[in-house]
């Protein structure tokens, strides 16, 4: 390999440093704006938002939607800058970043399947129920408790299936639960919930580009309904009220020619595939781990890069990484480059999938921040 992978500028402009800004906004204790949302977001009166909503839009790629900004009248006429999200870029890293304020190293959920040293198990954080306890595998405080232990009201506007999930639990926690199963609710939860600090979540465009790709008419059309709940959000705001607008990663498209199946590549006696296509943790026998990176990167060549664990934390791909959360890592971390995907029998339904995320190209790890005052007057 002629290059290594760049790590994510974690505390210096990623999705991790969202939330304790608009924390810091809210003027709760100990929260520092490391963003400079107090004067990027201050009104020309001089004065700061009075409460703030954050839409997480799951798979909103700021390059994409730059490209339709002439489509998006109400996303562009907000005030706009990129941030980068967490690696691996995927959505249980990002989401519990967002939550937590914590480096995946930090928090330990290091991927869409990783294995839990202390059970032997693999955990997939998107399907994630009462076991194992997610305070056990996620144990610090999240902003949501740290801002509601502040006296400030603290909402969540999302899916009703996930609001007691595994995930929500680990990463999330702290929040009122308001369902948002339709873009009305959303719309609903948030205007009735403005009086503090309030998340929102939406996941269409996110499955929308899985199935059909970030180039397809129906991913435009998708994005296109974002831009009017956003635009109908704003509607239900008052001037005193923030909404931000981020995202957990972008996506990119893998045509069927583009994928190479995990299971063809040489030694594969005793590892377990964790991971996605884009970026898959593989663990195998201690004595095994060597020759199986040099053989897996002559076999894949400049198709992905081939890391050691160590080498990844070296890299800072992670961030800091706790000692308690150094062997969910792979032994191996395989991060496809281009439009690769590594695909593999243990996820054949995600694996077939047209878009994908996860590894560290910039389409996938460049998100958007945006924001504007509400509409109404106060």
């Amino acid at each position: 390999m002629t290059s290594h992978p760049t790590a994510p500028p974690y505390g210096q402009g990623t999705l991790a440093e969202v939330m304790p800004s608009a924390g810091a906004l809210l003027a709760v204790p100990g929260m520092t704006d490391s963003l400079g949302l107090s004067e990027w977001c201050r009104a020309a009166d001089g004065d700061v938002p009075h409460s703030v909503t954050v839409l997480l839009v799951d798979g909103l790629g700021w390059s994409p939607w730059r490209e339709m900004l002439a489509d998006t009248p109400a996303l562009a006429g907000m005030q706009a800058r990129s941030l980068s999200t967490t690696f691996p870029s995927t959505t249980p890293t990002a989401l519990a970043s967002l939550g937590t304020a914590l480096t995946p190293g930090g928090h330990g959920l290091v991927g869409a399947g990783f294995l839990l040293p202390e059970d032997g198990d693999l955990l997939h954080p998107l399907s994630w129920g009462r076991t194992p306890h997610p305070l056990a595998v996620q144990p610090e405080p999240t902003i949501f408790e740290r801002v509601a232990r502040a006296g400030l009201p603290v909402a969540s506007v999302g899916p009703r299936a996930y609001a007691d999930s595994g995930l929500t639990r680990a990463g999330l926690r702290g929040g009122y639960p308001v369902g948002g199963d339709t873009y009305a609710e959303v719309v609903e939860g948030v205007a009735m919930n403005a009086r503090g600090l309030t998340y929102a979540y939406v996941a269409d465009l996110d499955r929308t580009g899985h199935v059909f790709g970030v180039s397809s008419a129906e991913w435009l059309q998708s994005l296109a309904e974002i831009d009017s709940l956003v635009d109908r959000i704003l509607d239900q705001l008052c001037e005193r009220d923030l909404l931000l607008v981020t995202a957990d990663h972008g996506m990119v498209d893998c045509a069927p020619h583009d994928r190479v199946r995990i299971e063809d590549l040489p030694g594969q006696a005793g590892i377990v595939i964790g991971g996605e296509p884009r970026m898959r943790h593989i663990y195998c026998p201690p004595e095994d781990r060597d020759s199986l990176i040099m053989s897996w990167r002559q076999e894949l060549g400049d198709r992905a890069w081939v890391l050691s664990r160590e080498e990844s934390i070296n890299l800072g791909l992670f961030g800091p990484v706790l000692h308690d959360y150094d062997e969910r890592i792979g032994d191996l971390v395989v991060i496809a480059r281009g439009t690769t995907a590594l695909t593999s029998e243990t996820d054949s339904i995600v694996s077939g999938l047209r878009g994908q995320h996860g590894a560290v190209t910039d389409a996938e790890m460049r998100i958007p921040l945006l924001q504007a005052r509400g509409r109404r007057p106060d």
